[in-house]
């Protein structure tokens, strides 16, 4: 009878000790997770569901999540600007961050993350606190029954409501973190001294000169990103055995990510014409020049296949980025005691 290899044993002895201990980080992290989370919802006194400190803890949940997010991606970000004002500076993300980091150092792989992280975590905070107003708010407008009956149509219409005054928020910073991005070098050293410059060229005018295709990129993209979110996830639930409440919390923010990363990639086709133009348009629009004027010349130097420039890079960018909005935020709700995203539960049934 053949002898197992003794070495084998060891093998599988140390794959099991790895899988314990793995295990037992897990559960000891769950246990710290829901002693703080305990912690945290005795301190506030419980928040009720739609209550005002509610929405501010939605706030919050989203300045982190869009916050966060976007300063760790800024060097996708920064090769992504550049090779919309310049399709032929770079041949591809590795070979420009060699080029820049050989010629800028380490941190001018990250050049604009300040106002990056400033903008993109006012526009998250009002973005997703103004998204469950509004989803809310049109809800009891519309009625239990139209609600649901209308509810992809009510996602959209709370999204683009939230979104609208979002951009307002994030427009001033935008404006300069893409002209730190697209001038080498950079025209400012950080986000003040960039919104000083502007403004003592231009007045404070020309930080929002990039608004209307602001909201022409981040309207449908939002519109996109939280009306896909909601039916994905309403989806993967309806096909999966069980209820939603049946499964565990990390169980939850998976299901969340996976449902942000598919609204990411749909967001990214939708959006990335516009996004092309507030990048030519923040780097070359002229001084006095009409909105449509400025439209018009840029459009007749990159044609319409210059609108999809660097589309591959951002949608590895904007499918990671909504993936992960989605799970900090649906995890931070889960913390403050409060249920995930996803699908509207079905009206009473009337007797």
């Amino acid at each position: 009878m053949p002898q197992a290899r003794a070495e084998l044993y060891t093998t599988w002895s140390a794959i099991d000790d790895a899988k314990n201990k793995a295990n037992a980080l897990s559960a000891e992290a769950t246990k710290e997770f829901e002693k703080a989370s305990a912690a945290a919802q005795a301190k506030v006194g419980g928040i009720e569901l739609y209550s005002a400190q509610y929405y501010a803890a939605c706030t919050f949940g989203g300045l982190l999540a869009c916050g966060l997010t976007h300063t760790v991606v800024t060097p996708l970000d920064l090769v992504k600007c550049r090779r919309q004002v310049d399709s032929k500076m770079y041949t591809g993300n590795f070979q420009a961050w060699g080029k820049i980091g050989r010629a800028e150092g380490f941190r001018g792989i990250y050049t604009g993350w300040s106002p990056t992280f400033f903008g993109y975590s006012a526009q998250g905070a009002f973005k997703y606190g103004g998204y469950e107003f509004f989803k809310k708010w049109y809800a009891d407008l519309a009625g239990p029954e139209a609600a649901y009956k209308y509810k992809t149509g009510l996602y959209l219409a709370a999204s683009a409501s939230a979104e609208f005054i979002a951009d307002v928020a994030l427009c001033p910073f935008e404006a300069v973190k893409v002209r730190m991005q697209t001038t080498i070098p950079p025209f400012a050293s950080g986000t003040l001294a960039g919104i000083n410059t502007v403004t003592a060229k231009e007045g404070w005018g020309g930080l929002y000169k990039g608004l209307y295709p602001l909201w022409g990129r981040q309207i449908p993209y939002t519109m996109m990103k939280f009306a896909s979110f909601e039916t994905i996830v309403e989806m993967i639930y309806d096909r999966l055995p069980g209820q939603k409440s049946d499964y565990s919390k990390a169980a939850q923010t998976g299901v969340s990510f996976t449902g942000g990363y598919l609204a990411g990639i749909l967001c990214a086709v939708v959006s990335h014409p516009a996004d092309v133009m507030v990048s030519k348009l923040n780097a070359n629009r002229q001084p006095g020049e009409a909105f449509g004027a400025a439209m018009g010349r840029i459009y007749k130097d990159i044609g319409f296949v210059g609108l999809w420039n660097g589309l591959p890079v951002r949608i590895v960018m904007i499918g990671t980025l909504t993936g992960l909005q989605w799970m900090i935020y649906d995890y931070f709700k889960i913390f403050m005691g409060f249920p995930t995203t996803g699908g509207a539960a079905p009206p009473p049934q009337k007797s």
